[in-house]
């Protein structure tokens, strides 16, 4: 079996996602459908390296591929977390409002479902000068003649390393899991890693970038679900 065709059945078997993997950073057809979770249970919570020297507000950011990511995940609206290991906040489709990204459970969870063509700019938790990226970002991203990447832990947390290349530019993006679209809870710590893009899908859906310890690619998720965000510059 390869690599490839051994991550779409670990995906068919997780309860990661809404939809199978639209396109891997290869090529594929996007099929949505409602996720059904089948193992509740938390093994892990992410834990943080020390925090940097560098502002809540400020990141030098990496450029890969010829996109300006930061280096952090958002935190509360308008600030990073605290290093490029640390979970941040967790935000469902076009909304501002943070969600803790390690308690298994949450309260007033919201279950109506986010409108909008785009991530509209006054819903945006980015820090100034930064915003979610567009679906083609992440495209680049994952354009592998460009761009490789790889599972590892870094400073202790597991997630996907993508490196520039040409430059050798580096980003980590830490598998945080996501809170599920009906109650909130708190699923694939350490696993999977789930980022928002600015892209409507289709009816209730939006595009992210889904990724786990074999590969990495985008796909629709229900605008509902609680995932990291990691913004690009403007």
């Amino acid at each position: 079996m390869t690599k490839k065709n051994l991550f779409w059945l670990m995906l068919a078997l997780s309860i990661v996602t809404t939809a199978s993997i639209t396109t891997s950073c290869g090529g594929g057809k996007d099929k949505p459908e409602e996720e059904t979770p089948t193992n509740p249970a938390v093994s892990t919570v992410l834990t943080d390296s020390v925090t940097p020297a560098d502002s809540a507000t400020i990141d030098a950011g990496v450029i890969i591929n010829g996109v300006k990511w930061a280096t952090r995940n958002v935190d509360e609206p308008g600030k990073f977390a605290a290093t490029a290991e640390s979970t941040g906040k967790f935000f469902q489709w076009n909304r501002k409002t943070a969600w803790s990204a390690e308690s298994k459970t949450v309260e007033n969870w919201d279950t109506t479902v986010p409108k909008g063509t785009e991530w509209a700019a006054a819903n945006d938790p980015s820090p100034a000068g930064w915003r979610v990226p567009a679906l083609a970002e992440i495209q680049k991203l994952c354009d592998t003649e460009k761009v490789t990447e790889e599972w590892t832990t870094q400073n202790g947390v597991k997630g996907r390393l993508f490196t520039d290349k040409s430059t050798n530019n580096t980003l980590f993006l830490p598998a945080a899991g996501y809170h599920y679209s009906s109650n909130g809870d708190l699923y694939n710590v350490g696993t999977f890693g789930y980022y928002w893009s600015s892209t409507q899908g289709d009816g209730i859906y939006a595009y992210r970038l889904v990724f786990g310890s074999i590969y990495a690619g985008w796909t629709n998720g229900t605008r509902r679900y609680g995932q990291s965000l990691r913004p690009v510059a403007e």
